[in-house]
């Protein structure tokens, strides 16, 4: 009898690895060529690192685009030592993808992600769909949901935002983001920034500055259908300012986006 993919174990390896097998079907581009057509990808999480990577069969790779890497970055990835260039249309990625050092995963190569690391494939699919920055976590949920807490913001000990329509956006290991309605922000506290990043849960994020804190605030203007509820809403970083919900206020929590939030210049 089948084993149903929800009731697959994660593996774990000497080396501390995690990794699963995925249904999904995945490809991945430089540019227009496609060098990765994979229809049983396992999903690998490396120590400390709290997203996970896909790593694919051999057979499902074009490894006639793989050179032995010139200058290979002993060390990283788990202690891999055994890396790969990338060379499309004579155009030569360095060390642009790996073997994990696991017995598991002897036959998988894994490749960055060009928009996690500014190196590797360009685009990524899973199925139909293009995924940003890393693959998405089965283990992980994210959820957009509309509420009528009372919700104030403040910066500083001003008060930027003030709603009794918020969306809760829960996301597995991070805090409660509150998205506010333009309309109940502080606009004129808030000044539009260049700055912008990814996510595969949500999409494209934009963002703006408060007079203390660049970046502060951020929006999703087209994000991916899951999230649809937070479009154009305004979310601040808990962990740096100050969060009042129905009369209580918020403490500050730590996690990997604490302390990363600049003063603007």
């Amino acid at each position: 009898m089948s084993t149903l993919p929800t009731e697959r174990a994660v593996r774990t390896t000497t080396e501390g690895l995690l990794w699963e097998p995925s249904a999904r079907w995945v490809r991945g581009r430089k540019g227009e060529v496609t060098v990765v057509d994979s229809r049983h990808p396992v999903l690998v999480w490396e120590p400390g690192i709290p997203v996970p990577t896909y790593a694919f069969p051999r057979q499902e790779v074009r490894e006639d685009l793989l050179r032995p890497a010139k200058n290979p970055p002993t060390g990283t990835h788990t202690g891999s030592r055994i890396f790969y260039d990338l060379d499309v249309d004579g155009h030569l990625v360095a060390n642009a993808a790996w073997t994990f050092p696991a017995a598991d995963l002897a036959d998988h190569i894994a490749f960055e992600w060009f928009r996690r690391v500014g190196r590797g494939l360009d685009h990524w699919y899973e199925e139909e769909e293009e995924i940003f920055i890393h693959p998405r976590d089965p283990h992980k949920r994210v959820d957009a949901i509309p509420s009528s807490r009372h919700v104030v913001v403040e910066i500083d000990g001003t008060v930027v935002a003030d709603t009794h329509r918020p969306v809760l956006l829960f996301e597995t290991g991070l805090p409660t983001r509150y998205y506010i309605p333009r309309e109940d922000v502080r606009l004129d506290l808030l000044e539009p920034t260049d700055h912008h990043t990814g996510c595969p849960y949500k999409g494209t994020a934009r963002y703006r500055s408060s007079r203390t804190q660049a970046n502060i605030v951020w929006s999703y203007p087209d994000p991916l259908p899951a999230v649809g509820a937070v479009k154009d809403l305004l979310a601040f970083y808990n962990e740096e300012v100050d969060i009042t919900v129905d009369g209580e206020r918020q403490e500050r929590p730590v996690t990997p986006f604490t302390r990363t939030v600049p003063s603007p210049k």
